[in-house]
């Protein structure tokens, strides 16, 4: 079997090492950690000898101290970029100050130099090597997982590991072992008989935990010396089992150069194990179907006809009733490629309207902060458009307010008028509104009256309710219908995205227009699919619904969207906060189609004719049932 050959990471970074910027890093700098306006305390950061470890710690923490890791990083942000530094922008000059922007769900690190020149440094330090981090090759990154995995066992910092740290490393690493295999492992690994294992060893203790039973057998049945797999045997797997057809030559040689550790294999065009078991475990090796990765799909037809990624409440970081109202949670939300982010405004003390969940101890943002957010955001992940939610619980002035900081700060970016030559049969697509902020909201009258002067300013709370969360079941006496007044100025942005009060699936087949779209609760969506689910799915062939979590989700947790998903529902919102099975769904359908936010319908659910309902899906026509089957094997000594 070819040897794993570690590369220690000193090397891995040889090219940054020099970097003025890096050295600055490595040789430490007292940085502010900033949390809050009163929450301003000194760390002193630097950068471990790995060239990807950023260690601090405070003067007086004694022994303690805290690390994270450059992988653990997506960017580095000048200046006053959050809501914590713009807070403090007073006392910190904007030269002086940077936000370190972690992947996932982790907050952010604000922090602040002491000069410019140090903040330079540091920004420019830790790009070079983010850019370094995601510039490695499936080699470089399985170096440093093992690597990361070493420095977490090896609690002393000797740069040796005790059995008694590899005990804790599998508790770690998730891995259910008995102790006394564990022992036979690290006896195995441990050569020297010295009771540790440095860096080498540690890296053949890795294999031996880490070797796959099943990836071994297919290997086997593969080569023809049980050694490794000739060029011929690697396009033969490629073409059995990954069912890739008659480029498979071309694409075995470029496995071998990318993913073959052993030089000498490479030489002889063959793939060792450790090569193919890289390779499988790479994202070329996913079950995730690589030419569905870019975008592939028809984007010309009516909105109407695609899933939209859409966030509910997208403000909140947190719960529904004490979470922080944040411009990160639409930053988070829009490059995870979400199009479609709510805002729930409300008239603020000074006359600037404020972004909060109403009549809760959320917190507070401006309005105005969040639309420059979505000027910078809106399309960094994707150029299709975005639609902009708003609740609107404001007065007139500060709906007029609102129409102001929306005109002036996203110009010609909003959609405020139909397209040139657009037909209002049916809703525009994707790629006629690439690079467009639609507004869904109310609106005085049709799009067909924008000019008409003799409408009143009036609408209806039903039209109110269509807006959001408000009661699901109208009130006993909701014949007489209040009426709340709208800003022209505000109404005339709403172009393809009218709110309106849903009256029922043979009222919209006979009245409703295409640009017209209501809310639903996820208890009203779930009973009209189960009563209604044909007329559900035939409505959504022609007009935009959205759904909304239950009011009673105060802790943010989601429903189940495949359920929406079923009767064609576009606008099906999430608590993008949460993670779980509902994200992981909602993540799954929008990886495809270049993560752009929007994902084609099938053609049974764009057909306006169509006779399909999920409650009996095998009562359409050319319906052929396929069961997909998933073996997962899990290994555990006992």
């Amino acid at each position: 079997m070819v040897r794993y050959p570690f590369v220690t990471f000193t090397s891995l970074f040889t090219g940054v090492r020099d970097d003025p910027d890096v050295k600055v890093m490595m040789a430490g700098s007292t940085l502010r950690k900033v949390k809050s306006r009163s929450w301003k305390k000194p760390r002193h950061f630097r950068l471990l000898e790995d060239g990807l470890t950023i260690w601090y710690k405070s003067r007086w923490a004694g022994k303690g101290h805290s690390t994270f890791s450059v992988t653990e990083l997506e960017a580095v942000r000048e200046g006053h970029q959050s809501e914590v530094l713009q807070s403090t922008a007073e006392e910190f000059p904007a030269d002086h100050c940077f936000t370190l922007v972690f992947h996932g769900r982790q907050g952010n690190l604000d922090l602040v130099a002491d000069s410019p020149l140090e903040a330079r440094a540091w920004i420019q330090g830790v790009r070079k090597l983010i850019h370094k981090a995601q510039t490695m090759d499936e080699k470089e990154r399985l170096d440093q997982w093992v690597w990361d995995w070493f420095q977490k066992a090896d609690k002393n910092k000797d740069g040796k590991m005790n059995f008694k740290e590899v005990r804790k490393l599998l508790k770690m690493m998730n891995i259910d072992m008995n102790e006394e295999h564990a022992l036979h492992l690290f006896t195995m690994a441990d050569r020297s008989g010295s009771g540790s294992l440095e860096i080498e060893q540690f890296v053949h203790f890795y294999k031996l935990l880490t070797q796959r039973d099943e990836v071994w057998k297919v290997f086997q049945d593969y080569s023809g010396d049980g050694e490794k797999l000739l060029l011929e045997e690697l396009e033969n797997f490629l073409k059995m089992e990954q069912q890739e057809g008659g480029w498979s030559t071309q694409h075995a040689l470029e496995l071998i150069d990318r993913y073959e550790p052993s030089d000498s294999a490479k030489k002889q065009g063959a793939m060792s194990l450790d090569g193919f078991q890289m390779y499988l475990c790479s994202q070329e090796g996913s079950i995730f179907n690589p030419e569905h990765r870019g975008l592939y799909q028809d984007m010309s037809q009516p909105l109407s006809h695609y899933f939209i990624s859409s966030s509910h409440n997208t403000y909140l970081l947190e719960d529904q009733l004490r979470g922080q109202s944040s411009l990160e949670a639409y930053i988070q939300a829009l490059k995870r490629g979400c199009r479609c982010v709510e805002v729930d405004a409300w008239d603020g003390s000074d006359g600037e309207p404020v972004v909060y969940h109403g009549h809760t101890w959320t917190s507070k943002i401006l309005f105005r902060d969040i639309i420059s957010t979505l000027k910078e955001y809106a399309f960094k992940a994707s150029d299709f458009p975005v639609i902009l939610s708003l609740e609107n619980h404001c007065g007139v002035e500060q709906q007029k307010v609102m129409a102001q900081h929306l005109s002036q700060i996203l110009g010609d970016t909003l959609l405020s008028n139909l397209l040139d030559g657009q037909m209002l049969q049916q809703l525009p697509s994707p790629q006629e509104l690439r690079g467009k902020i639609l507004l869904k909201a109310k609106k005085i009258g049709g799009v067909e009256d924008c000019l008409d002067e003799t409408l009143t300013d009036e609408v209806s709370d039903e039209e109110e309710m269509a807006n959001g969360d408000a009661a699901e079941d109208p009130p006993a006496d909701s014949n007489k219908k209040s009426k709340s007044k709208l800003s022209r100025e505000l109404s005339d942005l709403v172009v393809y995205c009218k709110s309106v009060h849903f009256h029922g699936f043979e009222h919209a087949r006979s009245h409703g227009k295409c640009y017209e779209m209501s809310s639903f609760s996820e208890s009203k969506a779930k009973r009209l699919a189960k009563e209604t689910g044909t007329d559900f799915v035939q409505y959504n062939t022609r007009q935009l619904s959205r759904i909304y979590p239950s009011g009673l989700r105060t802790d943010s947790s989601n429903y189940n969207p495949q359920d929406m998903w079923n009767v064609g529902c576009q606008i099906v919102a999430l608590n993008f906060q949460t993670a779980g099975l509902e994200m992981d769904l909602n993540d799954g359908l929008f990886r495809q189609n270049g993560c752009c936010g929007y994902v084609l319908k099938p053609d049974f659910m764009r057909d306006g004719n169509t006779r399909f309902t999920p409650e009996k899906p095998e009562e359409r026509q050319g319906y052929r049932p396929l069961r997909l089957s998933i073996q997962v094997q899990y290994h555990t000594q006992v």
